[in-house]
């Protein structure tokens, strides 16, 4: 199966490549690019055309369908304004304010910043800036984990491969790692507002509102293209990453490591139903773990599955920008089905190749996983032709 098979591309060597500098190399060095991603821009025949169960986001609430593109750009805001009312309404985006440098050091041909800003208006978070020399405006990825060590590689040894702000700004990227630090400690992970007591926007709403206020403060470095921001989690940044770009259509594009892209009850680690995302009530916290009768799930969690909400609806707020699900054990590749969704939006729009998926065996990212990884941040933030429509 084509889409369970990653093939290893060296990223050093495609940076050598465009360092030739010229249209007809950048040309050549895209195509080349493209060669790598192309088989995982597109179904196995088992999946092509399948739709499952999944209700169609090319349908609206009162059951008409969607057939133009002013239609959908009806039903994009219908969906966006459903989700937001149930996941609980955003307070104002910070839009104005400016990193604090708290100090800095160089590595390995770029300067590392630590950095500060408000991710939400009552709450303040550090995290790192990564930036390669040079002093043209370059691509940028925002990164989203536990906590923002591991991405920029001074994380646990024990988790290889997480190190994606390190390796993108090695590969000529401006990167900002952010992380649930003192919520990872406490173990609650999530942010929640205006207090843990009595929150009003669901956690993992509240993680893409964060993401958002750290998309403005680094679209105003002089360094960054702010056309040109893409956000990547794994797991728990997995999760980050999909709500943030999928609510905040500035980011350009994201990669999503193995969240689970769709709920589905029957895996522990697509916890959606916990309190830390999509499940929240005020503690005591029902015991971590699957869903239960002894241990029910509470809160908004099962209320949407009651009115037959899932992800793919959240998935088609992309359209057209493009994503890939770096998939793992949780997202295998039957989850194919709901992105194809995504497909027909695309398709309804006039784009092709906008959702991809890789799949590994294990949760963990693995150095091919990573390799595609970057390649889609290559092609898609670092050639701008990639995003244009076909004429």
């Amino acid at each position: 199966m084509k889409a369970a098979v990653l093939v290893l591309f060296t990223f050093s060597s495609l940076i050598g490549l465009r360092g030739q500098s010229t249209f007809k190399t950048d040309a050549i060095a895209r195509a080349t690019i493209w060669e790598k991603l192309a088989p995982f821009f597109s179904p196995p025949e088992e999946f092509k055309g399948k739709y499952g169960s999944y209700r169609s986001p090319l349908k609206f609430y009162d059951g008409h369908n969607v057939k133009t593109a002013e239609d959908w750009r009806k039903r994009r805001e219908e969906i966006f304004t459903r989700w937001h009312q149930l996941l609980g309404e955003w307070p104002p985006l910070l839009k104005d304010q400016e990193m604090k440098v708290i100090d800095s050091v160089r590595r390995d041909g770029f300067t590392q910043y630590r950095i500060k800003f408000f991710w939400t208006p009552n709450e303040e978070t550090e995290g790192y800036l990564l930036l390669p020399d040079g002093e043209e405006k370059k691509p940028a990825v925002i990164t989203v984990y536990y906590e923002p060590e591991t991405a920029i590689g001074l994380g646990k040894v024990d988790h290889p491969y997480r190190d994606f702000a390190y390796q993108l700004t090695k590969g000529g990227f401006v990167t900002l790692s952010i992380g649930t630090t003192d919520a990872t400690k406490a173990q609650t992970y999530s942010l929640y507002y205006p207090s843990i007591e009595k929150a009003t926007v669901e956690p993992l709403s509240m993680l893409a509102y964060a993401a958002a206020n750290a998309w403005y403060v680094l679209s105003k470095r002089p360094e960054v293209d702010s056309e040109r921001i893409g956000i990547m989690g794994h797991s728990f940044g997995g999760k980050w990453a999909m709500f943030a770009s999928c609510l905040f259509e500035k980011f350009a594009c994201a990669v999503w490591s193995d969240p689970g892209i769709v709920f589905d009850k029957t895996r522990e680690s697509i916890n959606y139903w916990e309190p830390w995302y999509l499940g929240y009530y005020p503690k005591p916290w029902r015991k971590r773990g699957m869903i239960t009768e002894q241990n029910p799930a509470k809160g908004l969690y099962p209320k949407l599955i009651a009115g037959g909400c899932d992800l793919q609806e959240l998935h088609a707020l992309m359209a057209p920008r493009p994503f890939l699900v770096s998939g793992g054990s949780e997202d295998t590749p039957n989850r194919w089905i709901p992105l194809n969704h995504t497909i027909k939006v695309n398709h309804l729009l006039g784009y092709e190749n906008r959702v991809g998926m890789t799949n590994r065996p294990a949760h963990s990212p693995t150095i091919a996983s990573n390799e595609i990884a970057y390649l889609f941040f290559e092609y898609f933030l670092k050639y701008r032709g990639a995003n244009k429509k076909p004429s």
